[in-house]
């Protein structure tokens, strides 16, 4: 048995329910399928959930369940010595593994591969992300939940054969119930599958995503229990002049989450130029996390424990200050030498803090205005929405922990500030912005699918009708009579592209008094070349561009090796059927 049979054998033949239930265009299939998925995921939370607690429990002996990052550990050499064995046992994990390459997210998945996602690769990451959180490192599961749920969901599309915008939909039906169930928010998990993995908000996907999402919370509530909450004591109606505050907040949170980011990722380029062996890496940065556990073991694993003692207790104003620089730190130092993990629940605890030290001076200013925990909520919010992205899914993470409905106005301001100020001034979220540094040109969420597939190579034509650059204008004429074609390409003694001549033109200048002696005198768009690799909208820009109705598609610049022929109304007409396509979409039409 393959490799690939063995990863699928734990699904049944499906053949039957395939022709039957899941029949093309069967929207209760369909259905049916995405709240197996959410049941999935819900299944897998709290089985990675369980897994975490565990390591903690066996090796820092904290009670079962109890967040590590809230616990009274003593200031022992365990606190450094276990996240050094957490890095020595990720490089270990990083050469068994057989494949190399990166590991396609569901993001990735959904923007370049049409959900396609390999279940063998994701459990590599989830059990490299388990390392680093059991282990005590500064890092959340929440990248390993919504990896391997979106991964079990496409290996269940590819099962079914489902065609493509199907697939995309199920993987964020797998990542919807994910998050629903971590966090005990279906609306949460819903909105951070339509922003963040499928790109857009559709008729058609909405129930399948509310329905895996509510089905991922009710599992995981199921087995696990209670999910994670604030209590924030509001009692005071919200005002006009709240909305300062949430808005200052938000700005400051998005200043601070691109600060974040830019500092993980110095934190690799730094390891690197140092010349520090990859493998040794990990280690290192256990070295670091651990000394900075043993100031306050706070910093360590996701921070469910810290957002409590800090949101809800008592806490001075320098102590936050401290436990923020010390989370950046640590995040920074995990992620940055090579551990897995995400950044969501860091953003979050992250930015409550924030939030914390702005309600100091706006108390002085305000008294009154609105309690710690509240800004701290939104803070919270609008740091998530700078890293993770998604502003509608944090303000119903925000809505949903708390249950304060008059907050969810103020978390939108401030969650709406901080997606504007982090897209104006920096463009991207933690995630898109590792693509970015690979050479990808994803922005995000939408950014995906039918618009990086409708490329110049798929729709240019082969057919293309080429003549020496030397050739003379008579020659030319005789070749290519009137109406046997429209454009001819000139080539140079080695076939390469030289220039563009239209048939018109050189037959038109027949006629005239004083005729041209050489063909060069018709060359047209010498410089301007279409890659293959070029979408529609690129294609369509560079027309406009060099004002050309059409352009040849070349293997690279140098070379100029001919491709083809692509056509700016075919390339206009292909661009709009799929906007139309897409609008249809979204609307539920079929029509």
């Amino acid at each position: 048995m393959t490799c690939r049979h063995r990863g699928l054998a734990f699904l049944p033949r499906l053949t039957w329910l395939r022709r039957r239930i899941f029949a093309r265009g069967s929207e209760l299939g369909f259905l049916t399928l995405a709240i197996a998925a959410g049941g999935c995921a819900g299944m897998v939370v709290s089985g990675i959930g369980s897994l975490s607690h565990a390591l903690h429990s066996l090796l820092y002996g904290v009670p079962f369940a109890a967040a590590l990052s809230g616990a009274s550990l003593p200031r022992d050499s365990s606190m450094v010595l276990f996240p050094i064995a957490a890095g020595i046992l990720t490089a270990a994990l990083h050469t068994l593994r057989r494949r190399r390459g990166n590991i396609v997210d569901p993001i990735e998945a959904n923007a370049l591969y049409g959900g396609r996602m390999s279940l063998s690769d994701s459990l590599w990451l989830v059990t490299q992300n388990l390392v680093s959180n059991g282990f005590g490192l500064s890092a959340g599961l929440e990248a390993a939940y919504t990896q391997l749920s979106a991964a079990m969901a496409s290996v269940m599309g590819r099962r079914l054969k489902l065609r493509r915008e199907d697939m995309r939909v199920l993987v964020g039906c797998g990542a919807a119930g994910a998050i629903a169930a971590a966090f005990g928010a279906p609306l949460t998990g819903a909105f951070y599958a339509f922003e963040l993995i499928i790109g857009s908000y559709s008729t058609v996907a909405l129930a399948p995503v509310i329905g895996a999402a509510i089905t991922g919370t009710l599992v995981a509530q199921a087995i696990t229990g209670a999910a994670f909450t604030i209590s924030i004591h509001q009692a005071e109606p919200i005002a006009v002049t709240d909305f300062l505050p949430a808005v200052a907040i938000g700005a400051v949170c998005a200043g601070l989450g691109i600060l974040l980011m830019v500092t993980v990722v110095k934190a690799e380029r730094l390891a690197g130029s140092l010349r520090i062996p990859a493998l040794c890496r990990p280690a290192i940065g256990g070295v670091l996390v651990g000394c900075l556990a043993l100031v306050t073991p706070q910093i360590m694993s996701a921070g469910h424990g810290a957002m409590h003692i800090n949101i809800e207790g008592d806490v001075t104003w320098s102590a936050i200050l401290a436990l923020f620089a010390l989370k950046a730190l640590a995040t920074a130092a995990t992620i940055g030498s090579g551990f897995r993990g995400g950044l969501f629940f860091a953003s979050l605890l992250l930015g409550a803090l924030v939030g914390k030290l702005i309600a100091v001076p706006f108390e002085w200013v305000f008294p009154g205005l609105m309690s710690s925990t509240a800004l701290a909520v939104i803070g919270m919010s609008a740091f998530g929405v700078a890293v993770i992205g998604g502003p509608l899914a944090m303000t119903f993470l925000a809505l949903e922990l708390t249950g304060e409905f008059p907050l969810a106005a103020l978390v939108l301001a401030a969650a709406i500030t901080s997606s504007l100020v982090t897209r104006q001034s920096f463009g991207y979220s933690f995630a898109t912005w590792r693509f970015h540094l690979r050479g990808e040109s994803i922005r995000s969420a939408h950014d995906v699918g039918w618009i990086r597939n409708l490329t110049v190579g798929r729709l240019m034509r082969h057919d293309v009708r080429t003549i020496s650059a030397s050739a003379t204008p008579n020659e030319f004429r005789e070749k290519f009579p009137v109406g046997s074609t429209q454009r001819v390409i000139a080539v140079n003694e080695h076939g390469r592209y030289v220039a563009l001549i239209p048939v018109a033109e050189v037959h038109a200048d027949a006629l005239e008094a004083t005729s041209c002696k050489s063909l060069s005198e018709f060359f047209r768009n010498q410089n301007d070349l279409l890659l293959p690799g070029m979408n529609a909208r690129q294609a369509a820009a560079m027309f406009e561009a060099c004002m050309a109705e059409a352009l040849v598609v070349v293997e690279d610049r140098i070379e100029r090796r001919i491709l083809g022929l692509l056509s700016e109304a075919h390339t206009l007409r292909r661009y709009s059927e799929e906007l139309e396509k897409q609008r249809l979409g979204i609307f539920g039409s079929t029509d």
